[in-house]
Formats: C-alpha cells, sequence, structure tokens
C-alpha cells in the first residue's frame, strides 16, 4: 500500500503554493495526501474558488479520489489514480488566477500518454500570480529546453476582479525531462514595455510610460498601450519584459484604485532594476517555477536572486515527494541553486 503523505499547509510562507505543489506531484508519484491547514498563514485561509478548482482539477485528471474538497476547507484528503491526457476545461468561475490551476495540472499533464487540450477560464492577469504573458515567454521557453512542448494561447483576457479570461493549453506527452543549466543571461536581445489599459483614462498610461522612458531611459519605440477587447472590467497592467538569448524576465505591476500610475511604474522599475543590477539570469519568480520541472528531471542547476521564502518552502515541499537533493550556493549577490537525485 503506498503510504499517505501528511502536508502541512502552515509550513514557512504558508500559503496556496504548497497546495498546488502537492498536488502536481502526488499525481505524478501516485502518493495520496492528507492535508492539514491549507492556507493557514492567509488573511482568508483555507481553499478559495481557485484553490478549489485546482483540488478538484488534479483530480479530474488522473480520476482520484476527494475528501472535504469545498470553499474554506482547510483539511482535505487527495487520492490520485493514473494520470490521463485529453480534453480538459477548468473553470474558477470568478477571477481567480487560470494560471495558477494551470501549475498545477501542467507537470502531471506532460507524464501522461496521450496530449491534452487543456482550456483554462477565469483571470488572466492577477496580483500574486503569474500573469499569462510571463507563463508564455519567461517559462514556457526554459521548459522547452527541457524537452517540454507546450503551446499556449490567450484567448481573452481577465482581470481582477471582474474575470472573465480564458486560455488554451496544448500539452505534448513528455516523460522525461532534460536537465538545465542556466547559469548565463546570454546576449541582450530586445526590451520593452506594455501597458494594458481598459475602462479607463489613457493619460494613466502614458504617465506610466513616461516613468519608465525617464527611468530607464528606454526610447519610445519600446512601449506600447494596447486595450483587451471585451474586458469585463477597469484593467491597469504594466509589463517590463528584458530578453536576452538564454533566458527572459517579465515584471508586472497592477494599478490599484488610490494609487497614482507613477507609483506603479516606479515599483515595477524598482523591481526590473534590481533584477538588472545583478547578473543572474532566473528572476525570483521563475526560479520558483523550475524547481518542480528540475525535480522530475533529477538534475540541474541556475543562477538566481536570492531565493524568497515562497521558493524555500516550494523546496521542502518537493522534497516530500522526489528523492532529490537541492543545493544552495551563494555566489557574490546571487545564488547557484543545484537539484540531484538523491
Amino acid at each position: 500500500m503506498t503510504t499517505l503523505i501528511e502536508i502541512d499547509g502552515s509550513r514557512g510562507e504558508g500559503g496556496g503554493q504548497i497546495l498546488r505543489t502537492s498536488l502536481a506531484l502526488s499525481v505524478i508519484t501516485g502518493r495520496p495526501v492528507q492535508f492539514r491547514r491549507i492556507r493557514a498563514k492567509r488573511s482568508k485561509p483555507g481553499l478559495r474558488r481557485q484553490h478549489l478548482t485546482a483540488v478538484n482539477a488534479a483530480a479530474e485528471i488522473c480520476g482520484g479520489r476527494v475528501d472535504g474538497a469545498r470553499i474554506g476547507s482547510t483539511d482535505v484528503l487527495f487520492e490520485p489514480g493514473p494520470v490521463r491526457g485529453g480534453d480538459y476545461t477548468f473553470s474558477i468561475g470568478s477571477a481567480g488566477s487560470a494560471s495558477l490551476v494551470l501549475q498545477t495540472v501542467l507537470a502531471p499533464l506532460l507524464m501522461a500518454d496521450e496530449p491534452s487540450n487543456v482550456v483554462l477560464e477565469g483571470g488572466t492577469h492577477n496580483p500574486m500570480a503569474p500573469p499569462f504573458d510571463f507563463l508564455q515567454r519567461c517559462f514556457l521557453p526554459v521548459l522547452a529546453a527541457m524537452g517540454a512542448r507546450v503551446e499556449l494561447t490567450l484567448e481573452r483576457s481577465g482581470f481582477y476582479p471582474a474575470g472573465g479570461g480564458r486560455m488554451r493549453a496544448i500539452i505534448a506527452p513528455c516523460k522525461h525531462l532534460q536537465p538545465l543549466s542556466l547559469m548565463e543571461r546570454g546576449e541582450a536581445t530586445r526590451r520593452s514595455a506594455h501597458v494594458m489599459l481598459a475602462n479607463l483614462p489613457e493619460h494613466i498610461a502614458t504617465r506610466e510610460l513616461d516613468v519608465v522612458r525617464e527611468r530607464l531611459d528606454w526610447c519610445e519605440d519600446e512601449t506600447r498601450v494596447s486595450k483587451p477587447r471585451g474586458a469585463k472590467g477597469p484593467c491597469n497592467v504594466l509589463l517590463l519584459e528584458v530578453g536576452h538569448s538564454n533566458v527572459t524576465e517579465l515584471v508586472t505591476a497592477f494599478g490599484e484604485k488610490g494609487v497614482r500610475a507613477e507609483a506603479v511604474a516606479g515599483k515595477a522599475v524598482s523591481a526590473l532594476n534590481q533584477y538588472l543590477a545583478s547578473d543572474a539570469p532566473v528572476g525570483e519568480h521563475l526560479a520558483d517555477q523550475l524547481m518542480v520541472p528540475l525535480a522530475l528531471a533529477g538534475e540541474g542547476r541556475y543562477r538566481t536572486l536570492p531565493l524568497s521564502l515562497h521558493s524555500r518552502t516550494n523546496i521542502e515541499t518537493i522534497q516530500r515527494f522526489v528523492d532529490v537533493n537541492f543545493h544552495l550556493e551563494q555566489e557574490d549577490a546571487a545564488v547557484v541553486v543545484s537539484v540531484q537525485a538523491g
């Protein structure tokens, strides 16, 4: 009988990443999980809509059994079955992050025997979650270098708090991910600033891009504004992208009621400057996204900025399911993350 793993959701960072990583690796390894104290360190503990959708999505792709999963649940039992490729639609029913639901099912569906066509409905650009653009231009190209073929398309943008977004992922089977070594950025290839604006005055975008051009010394033709069609509510998203031959970094800032456009842009510029001031190729959020793929490959390494508590908690969670060792080595202002099979 397969040994049940008990996961304490209050450990470390104490958020939803513990749940998502555990669900994905439970499906892949076939290990059942008893979750306790889910999202205990959040202002509203327990499952919210996007987390409940992630639990049910994980169960659907493997014919698993779930006990105790409902809005607000802090204790859930998850018993996986064999993962199955196919056509799936997962709708959050709110502006909850569709990207985070995809994060839950992507790695397991790579291990399936058949390709998968996955439609995800909800928020596509959310604070505290990787936006669609990050997945498409930062994460998936690195995953492709490990042998995975995933095509991600945005069919409709969805913003907090209205939601209504829709993205599609075509996932080809890839049961054996290749090791990754990402130690240098490579040659600079492009940079851009993009404001997504809907149902708000245009001067907001103008003021944000003025700050970007002034503080980063970027040109007019490196900035643009788009107006997402069919946006159900107001949106103001600033995306700063810097591309290199080996990796792309994307920094996102979201407009908030009562926060000046200059402050929104200033926050994004400061975050990008922190990345640019180092020579580490992997930014804070990509560092977190790469941990599960490297663990499944059984080998790999990358240079990144100092790890967040979020990433350190993710390492602890992964090691509950996969026999790998993570080694962290300080190297000037960067950290080298190395993964080896145990």
